[in-house]
């Protein structure tokens, strides 16, 4: 990072279902690897003995105290800071899966994911851009549907209950007090894979030009 000043730090939230990982893997194929990075809010979350439990003993893992907030804070400071991290991967508590430790190199982009990053005052002071993914209730649920039966195998009584008591209520309160707040507001609703990458395009662009060619 010699030839660069202080990275432009991007923060992008939105609900669960609203498409963020899409959004993040075409704005990350627009960049080569030394010019972005990544950190994401799902690899700090705390051991499950720490999660809270709802009123009927299940666990919640979409409250902010299910976050290391401390820890996100800190790697965030330390990319800024021009340093490597080194996080273990989060494999959503999957038994069958071997958590990776990833490596994280500083780039003149850092781009900051997840649930509570705005929520979080002190992360949400580090971020240059803030960006939200807005997406209609009813289209977000059936992408958490397609993903948790399919991707994950959880039994679809389990996902309904946590929408309806952990996610929807996490997303009033702690996700869509801050969305007037933000830089970008990007409606997500279509199926079509051209409506996104026209929006991350546009984006890629305008970061090439205000980021990239101060750094060079």
């Amino acid at each position: 990072m010699t030839a660069m000043t202080k990275p432009f730090t991007v923060g992008i939230t939105g609900g669960s279902g609203s498409g963020k990982t899409y959004f993040l893997q075409g704005l990350s194929n627009e960049f080569k690897p030394s010019e972005i990075c990544l950190v994401s809010q799902d690899h700090y979350y705390q051991s499950r003995e720490k999660q809270l439990v709802d009123e009927n003993g299940v666990k919640n893992f979409d409250v902010p105290e299910a976050i290391d907030r401390i820890s996100l804070q800190s790697d965030i400071s330390k990319l800024k800071a021009g340093h490597n991290i080194v996080k273990k991967e989060y494999t959503f508590n999957n038994p069958n899966a071997e958590p990776r430790l990833l490596e994280i190199k500083p780039a003149p982009i850092v781009i900051v994911e997840g649930l509570f990053i705005l929520h979080f005052k002190e992360i949400s002071e580090l971020l240059d851009l803030k960006i939200f993914i807005d997406t209609h209730e009813d289209i977000a649920l059936q992408r958490r549907l397609k993903r948790d039966l399919l991707e994950r195998g959880y039994p679809e009584g389990d996902v309904l209950y946590k929408w309806n008591n952990h996610v929807v209520p996490a997303y009033k309160t702690y996700l869509l007090p801050y969305k007037d707040d933000c830089d970008e507001v990007i409606t997500n609703n279509s199926h079509v894979a051209e409506d996104i990458i026209m929006i991350t395009d546009e984006i890629s662009e305008r970061l090439r030009a205000t980021v990239l060619s101060s750094d060079t």
